[in-house]
């Protein structure tokens, strides 16, 4: 514990001091100085962002945070008034500076203008812990600084920097403490929510523990990819279910632009930044992210509970369904997400000719909205064309449970 190195520090400096005639005049003064260097770098090292600020944040917005410096109660029990803790933006430049420098330069100039950024580092008898608790934070405005290359402002990542300078007892050391915030995309409209989202789940989940800020790689090996998309699916939509073997696949063409590759092909295959979210998918007016986080927001609002059912094949190709439905008996069904639409689930079902051919329609995608207004399970029920969810189950025994009761079925 951090409590007993400091009680072994105090102990050492009394030795030091008790043994300072024998240690000569050029000695002591190296041994107190090591000692308080290594003091220093303790009490510096427990100084931590407790409640982290959102990762994506709207100017004009309020928000929270709090810092908890651990050797608060032990450290600054004896301090006569509350130390102040200030919170600044700092750019990537600014916070890679005060990195190299282990933390020993201050903040020159803050990036933005933040308001109710000062708060009082303050301890809980109750809890014994000490915490400065920023509850009523707002970025008003936020200073651009130059992009690289053709970088946008949803790419452009800063920080909130948390400092103060305390004094500890019984030593009487000044000590400047300070410690940066997971990196914050600052946007100033809400529809740059999407691709801000991206640049901070790229930086969260491919970059290395020990780093300097906030460099992460501009390629991932397609599998962690899987397991990003994974994990941040079952996440937003509060599902155990996850994604399947046939899902990554679809996933893997959409994003590389690949239909002759095998899944296993795509194993060994790495993804980039630029395949993730700046190149529009081929045909559409949208990236890779924008439509998977398009499908992520629908499931989340409307689609929970079917899809935890697994009622919804929802990530396979037009052209697979066709595959799969062709040779099934008339009215059998699945439902898939919409290739040529942000966030709408369509279901594609067989019709047969009077000749006996079969044919695959797929109707109109329903949006959130449209979702909103009429549920998903009480439109299977009023279109009588839909018989059975694919491959065989009925479709009153696969969505019955989610039939709302109060509406009468309208096919």
């Amino acid at each position: 514990r951090c409590e007993n190195l400091v009680e072994v520090y105090f102990q050492l400096q009394q030795q030091v001091m008790a043994a300072s005639t024998e240690l000569g005049p050029e000695l002591l003064p190296r041994l107190l100085e090591r000692l308080n260097e290594v003091l220093s770098s303790l009490v510096k090292s427990s100084f931590l962002v407790e409640k982290q600020p959102p990762q994506v944040l709207k100017t004009q917005t309020k928000f929270q945070a709090s810092v908890r410096f651990l050797l608060g109660p032990q450290l600054l029990k004896a301090a006569p008034k509350p130390y102040m803790v200030r919170a600044d933006m700092v750019t990537e430049k600014q916070a890679r500076e005060l990195e190299l420098s282990n933390y020993s330069n201050t903040l020159s100039e803050s990036t933005g203008e933040i308001l109710h950024n000062m708060v009082a580092l303050e301890t809980n008898p109750t809890s014994v812990t000490c915490c400065a608790n920023f509850k009523n934070v707002l970025l008003k405005k936020i200073k651009r600084c130059e992009r690289k290359g053709s970088e946008s402002v949803t790419e452009e990542k800063c920080a909130v920097l948390f400092s103060t300078n305390v004094t500890l007892t019984p030593s009487n050391i000044s000590i400047h403490l300070q410690v940066l915030s997971l990196p914050i995309v600052v946007i100033v409209h809400g529809n740059q929510d999407n691709n801000a989202k991206a640049t901070v789940l790229w930086d969260n989940a491919f970059s290395d523990i020990e780093r300097v800020p906030f460099v992460v790689a501009e390629r991932v090996p397609w599998e962690k990819m899987c397991d990003t998309l994974n994990l941040k699916f079952m996440a937003e939509v509060q599902t155990t279910k996850g994604l399947l073997k046939e899902h990554y696949f679809f996933l893997a063409q959409k994003i590389f632009n690949d239909h002759s590759a095998s899944p296993e092909d795509f194993q060994n295959r790495h993804v980039s930044w630029a395949q993730f979210n700046k190149e529009i998918l081929p045909g559409r007016g949208f990236t890779f992210w924008q439509w998977f986080d398009g499908v992520l927001d629908l499931t989340k609002r409307c689609l929970k509970s079917y899809w935890s059912d697994r009622l919804i094949m929802g990530f396979i190709s037009k052209q697979y369904v066709c595959k799969l439905l062709s040779m099934e008996p008339e009215g059998t069904f699945l439902l898939r997400f919409s290739d040529s639409e942000i966030g709408g689930v369509t279901i594609a079902y067989v019709i047969r000719g009077k000749d006996g051919s079969s044919q695959v329609e797929n109707i109109q995608p329903f949006s959130a909205k449209d979702l909103s207004i009429r549920s998903l399970g009480d439109r299977i029920r009023d279109l009588g064309q839909l018989r059975n969810l694919y491959p065989n189950t009925p479709k009153d025994q696969a969505f019955g449970s989610h039939y709302n009761s109060e509406w009468g079925g309208l096919g």
